[in-house]
């Protein structure tokens, strides 16, 4: 497998680049302080393509493929994991969502206002009380004619609040029956529909996670996407390719630790000497760029298998597993080689330390991962 950058993968990195450091980097630590989700910049970033990366051309996207979009993610996470979270969901979830199982007249109503980052997108599966038992969740949608009626509330939201549009996952029978999950659609301003508490969170600050609220919400059932019964494998056929996001989020974070690490170690000096002189530092950055290599490797193996419409269920889980789990390994010995100065908000690895965690948790915890991989192992 030849997983040599292409010339479009290294003119958007570029473009990326050029893009964080003037947009991006010179306000995210404020924005990290005060949990300003930044909608004006995802505006922004939709008139470079940013916010629609997988969708055809037809329907307002760029039309790329998962390079690029390992690309995207990683390259923004290098300068802010929250930044690199919002995208990754937007595309990925919501998105992502609606392009795979969206009908003609739903792709055509909603893909190029959010591909275009007119809109931005939510996506909702997760309950206070339903995690990983997602047949449990206790939001529910009743037929009622040719109208459906949603109550419950779904939680750890992203764009809970600002997003325009949200895929819901809610329950459409008996709790733990078979096919009881049905996605839908729903606009905000949808009487009934509205947005509760926004977390505080310990990292990803600027990005947005809110709880949603359906209080005898009223949809027509155009609204539906596939079947009914159908949601839960729509949910786990996204939450596939959100993996690889969430992979390339971790590795962003991770290059940006490390970079920002190799540069101190040789600017700080102890004993006359740059301290990446010393073996315990020197070591540490041998871990790191050898973590950030084999993630690399595994995301792209995952890309390479969703590019090529292959399953690639086990492939993701390991991409995401591996990544997210170096990038917290990382990002912790960022800090720690830049001792006191690595717990200060003066230097950018503390923040890197903060937001990687959210990768082991996000669209599936490292326990879901090896549980998706050993069954996968396990019927071999």
């Amino acid at each position: 497998m030849d997983f040599k950058h292409t010339d479009a993968q290294n003119s958007i990195a570029e473009m990326i680049r050029d893009f964080a450091n003037k947009h991006i980097r010179p306000q995210m630590m404020e924005w990290d302080e005060t949990q300003k989700f930044p909608v004006d910049l995802f505006h922004k970033m939709g008139e470079l393509g940013l916010m629609g990366v997988l969708v055809p051309a037809e329907y307002g996207g760029s039309g790329l493929g998962y390079f690029e979009y390992v690309t995207v993610v990683s390259e923004i996470a290098k300068v802010c994991g929250s930044i690199g979270l919002s995208v990754a969901a937007h595309n990925s979830l919501c998105t992502g969502h609606i392009l795979y199982f969206g009908n003609e007249e739903q792709k055509r109503k909603y893909l190029p206002k959010l591909a275009t980052g007119e809109w931005i997108g939510a996506w909702a599966l997760t309950e206070a009380n339903t995690g990983s038992d997602s047949g449990n969740m206790r939001c529910t949608a009743i037929k009622d004619g040719d109208h459906w009626v949603l109550n419950g509330t779904k939680n750890w939201i992203t764009h809970g609040i600002s997003g325009n549009v949200a895929v819901i996952l809610a329950r459409t029978a008996e709790p733990r029956a078979k096919n009881n999950i049905t996605a839908f659609i729903v606009e905000r301003g949808t009487p009934g529909f509205s947005a509760g508490k926004k977390e505080n969170k310990l990292g990803m600050r600027a990005s947005e996670t809110a709880e949603l609220i359906f209080d005898n919400c009223r949809i027509s059932d155009a609204q539906r996407m596939g079947p009914v019964g159908d949601g839960f494998h729509q949910a786990m056929k996204v939450l596939d390719g959100g993996r690889i996001s969430i992979a390339a989020l971790a590795l962003g974070i991770a290059k940006g630790a490390y970079e920002a690490s190799l540069k101190y170690s040789k600017e700080r000096n102890q004993f006359d000497q740059p301290i990446s002189n010393f073996q315990a530092i020197a070591f540490k950055l041998a871990d790191m760029a050898t973590q950030i290599e084999a993630s690399e490797l595994l995301i792209y193996q995952a890309a390479d298998m969703k590019n090529r419409g292959v399953k690639m269920t086990k492939e993701s889980a390991m991409a995401k597993y591996y990544a997210s789990e170096a990038s917290v390994r990382i990002s912790t010995d960022a800090v720690q080689i830049f001792g006191g100065y690595g717990y200060t908000k003066d230097f950018p690895v503390e923040k890197y330390y903060r937001d990687s965690k959210l990768c082991t948790i996000g669209e599936g915890t490292s326990e879901i991962q090896k549980l998706v991989i050993s069954r996968d192992i396990l019927k071999q």
